[in-house]
């Protein structure tokens, strides 16, 4: 099988998270760290060998899901018109995932920071990221905004991408006021994100009412 640029970098990434496991499992503890609350506080554990690997697996499993769903797709066609874009995004998500394992694995080390004020920029990038990508999507099954409304009716689709495009994008920037207000960064990221999926919803119903009524 032929593997795009994307998924061999995904593979790459996903290889490189097992060589990380496997070097510093020695050195992590029997009962590792791997859930924080919304000010940066431990409040969740796992034994050593799933405090390691679990996301080294979700990687692969994420991996195979990217190398088979868009292909099997039936409207893939459209996907291809917007592929680079989806490509782009793929590697951006293992990014995100691989820096947020790391930042796991320092921590479970011993090595101490403000974790709020490492993992915010982050999300910013992704959600802004998904905003570019929403923004290119054509219609299909896989990716996007996908609604009864917007899956129904191609015009719908369009303008509510290019409003969901734009939402993500202010959500993006918004998030970024948690650098500073570490305390309040997980309300002010999801909020926002919570908002945007749901008026993009509503605003593709009330679109389509508008299409079936002319």
């Amino acid at each position: 099988m032929h593997l795009r640029r994307s998924e061999i970098i995904a593979l790459l990434i996903t290889t490189l998270a097992f060589l990380v496991g496997i070097y510093f499992y020695p050195q992590l503890p029997e009962k590792m760290a791997t859930h924080w609350n919304s000010t940066g506080q431990v409040d969740g554990f796992m034994n050593r060998f799933w405090g390691t690997f679990l996301m080294p697996i979700i990687f692969f499993a994420l991996f195979l899901i990217f190398l088979v769903v868009p292909n099997i797709d039936p409207k893939r066609a459209n996907i291809d018109k917007f592929r680079r874009y989806f490509d782009g995004f793929i590697v951006i998500l293992f990014l995100f995932l691989f820096y947020l394992y790391l930042i796991a694995i320092f921590w479970n080390l011993n090595y101490r920071f403000n974790l709020v004020s490492f993992i915010v920029p982050a999300i910013a990038v992704l959600l802004y990221a998904a905003g570019i990508l929403i923004s290119k999507a054509e219609p299909n099954w896989t990716i996007g905004i996908r609604t009864p409304w917007t899956l129904s009716n191609e015009n719908v689709w369009r303008k509510t991408h290019i409003l969901g495009a734009k939402l993500f994008k202010i959500t993006a920037v918004i998030s970024l006021i948690g650098i500073f207000a570490t305390n309040y960064a997980f309300w002010i990221f999801i909020i926002p994100t919570i908002l945007s999926a749901f008026y993009s919803i509503l605003y593709s119903y009330l679109e389509y009412r508008k299409e079936n009524k002319r």
